[in-house]
């Protein structure tokens, strides 16, 4: 069955139930011009005095047949199969319905099941970057099929991709946050940190908070004891250690977030900039800490933007995670 073998001509009084193949104008003289009806919609009893009063006493539908489904019922579907949890639908609209955020959180997006899904012809299922900060309301997704009648085993073939939906946005936690600013300079009082302002603003963006900052000078010692005082007495619940990562040897943050005794997850990512990030895990509680380079201070989007949500979602980082960021990871050099 072909899909303009379902197009024919009835009388408006015979049409009820069926899908209008076409927009139908209405003009009013010196009023108005403009769509009445719109193309794919299910004619209703109460639509009849408005078509006969626009001239239609016979007009074009689509007799829908078993085995097929029109474009609306088709977003409408695929869209129910993949959106999870803080998620919501929109109505269809020319023939398409969009998936949207409830919450402010982390977009989790299964890329593989989208291309699957893309991969089935004439389905479209267009989403936002998997790990994208979102807020309430804003669009994740886009669904829709091509023609405006599509054989229904398209749509079931992307409804059975997975037993559980592949689009969901994860809240933040609030974490309590500890930062530690390191520098001579800064802690001798020579010069202002700049590192502060910035980082409280990025937490705060997220839903969390800089419980305290403490300064120390490029000593390991001292900073081993700092980072220690947010773990064992504030019980933090993510510790930042700001400056001192570059591989002068008077930079001594990496060796003292080790010396702490931290577990490594990577010195270094390859995105630019950002590369000489640290993030690891401390204690029982395994309580994240990141070493953050100097680009934060200046540069609006670096390695530590990308790792911060995930942290803030309640993600663990692994090294896979890091080799990841090359790909799409160059914002500056």
């Amino acid at each position: 069955m072909k899909p303009n073998a379902m197009l024919r001509e009835v009388k408006v009084e015979e049409a009820i139930g069926m899908v209008l193949a076409h927009d139908l104008t209405q003009i009013i003289p010196g009023s108005f011009k403009g769509r009445l009806f719109k193309k794919g919609h299910v004619i209703a009893e109460s639509d009849i005095p408005a078509l006969l009063s626009i001239g239609k006493e016979h007009i074009y539908v689509i007799a829908m047949k078993a085995g097929w489904l029109h474009e609306d019922e088709a977003a409408l579907r695929l869209a129910r199969a993949a959106a999870g949890a803080n998620v919501s639908l929109t109505e269809p609209h020319e023939g398409k319905v969009s998936l949207k955020s409830t919450i402010h959180g982390l977009l989790k997006v299964d890329k593989a099941l989208v291309d699957a899904a893309n991969a089935i012809d004439q389905v479209v299922m267009s989403t936002l970057r998997t790990n994208t900060v979102v807020k309430p309301g804003q669009q994740l997704t886009g669904t829709r099929v091509i023609p405006l009648l599509v054989e229904e085993d398209k749509v079931r073939q992307a409804e059975r991709l997975a037993a559980a939906p592949w689009i969901e946005v994860k809240p933040f936690r609030r974490l309590r946050v500890g930062l530690i600013t390191t520098g001579s300079e800064v802690f001798k009082g020579r010069i202002e940190d700049k590192f502060g302002p910035v980082v409280r603003d990025k937490v705060a963006a997220l839903g969390s908070e800089v419980i305290e900052q403490r300064l120390a000078p490029d000593e390991s010692e001292t900073i081993v004891r700092e980072i220690r005082y947010f773990l064992d007495e504030c019980k933090a619940d993510l510790i930042l250690v700001t400056g001192g990562m570059s591989v002068d040897p008077d930079d001594r943050t990496p060796g003292a977030i080790k010396q702490a005794g931290a577990r490594i997850v990577s010195y270094g990512t390859p995105m630019l900039p950002g590369s000489m990030l640290l993030i690891g895990y401390l204690g029982e509680a395994q309580v994240p800490v990141m070493g953050l380079p100097g680009c934060v201070m200046h540069d609006p989007y670096t390695s530590f933007d990308v790792l911060l949500p995930r942290i803030c979602a309640g993600e663990t980082i692994v090294r896979e995670d890091i080799t990841e960021m090359g790909y799409g990871g160059l914002y500056s050099c």
